[in-house]
């Protein structure tokens, strides 16, 4: 496994636990960005801003989890691909309504661009409609 890789895996499974920056940022440079096509996280440019924004989804679904399905270092244009799928249930306080006690199981794909063995950008692949529809946030 190539260092690249090892690094983006190990933010990966920081971020989707919910630590946060303060549990990412060892793994990424201080000014890493974010990108995705996803309307609830479209206006996120900061990877630290998405990784808090994980954190208050921990928060709100208690039971929050994530499998791991695949991930693939390019080697040659220094990315990696991780996707995975998450779940959680709806019965933290907190959200855009009150805890409907409804479940997610939801696809998505990280693309970490890293640099000097960090991880310097992440774009999000994630149907967020789908995931709030299964919510109850729809």
């Amino acid at each position: 496994m190539s260092v690249s890789k090892e690094t983006a895996l190990a933010f990966y499974h920081a971020c989707e636990s919910g630590a946060g920056w303060a549990g990412c940022a060892e793994f990424c440079h201080a000014d890493a960005s974010f990108s995705a096509q996803a309307g609830a996280i479209a206006e996120m440019k900061t990877l630290e801003a998405y990784c808090d924004w994980m954190k208050g989804v921990v928060t709100i679904l208690p039971d929050a989890g994530y499998d791991l399905r695949a991930a693939g270092a390019d080697d040659e244009n220094d990315r990696v691909a991780i996707y995975g799928i998450f779940s959680g249930t709806h019965t933290g306080e907190g959200g855009p309504v009150p805890p409907t006690g409804k479940k997610t199981e939801s696809d998505y794909v990280y693309v970490a661009d890293m640099r000097d063995g960090k991880v310097a950008h992440v774009t999000k692949i994630w149907n967020d409609g789908w995931a709030f529809d299964q919510l109850g946030w729809g």
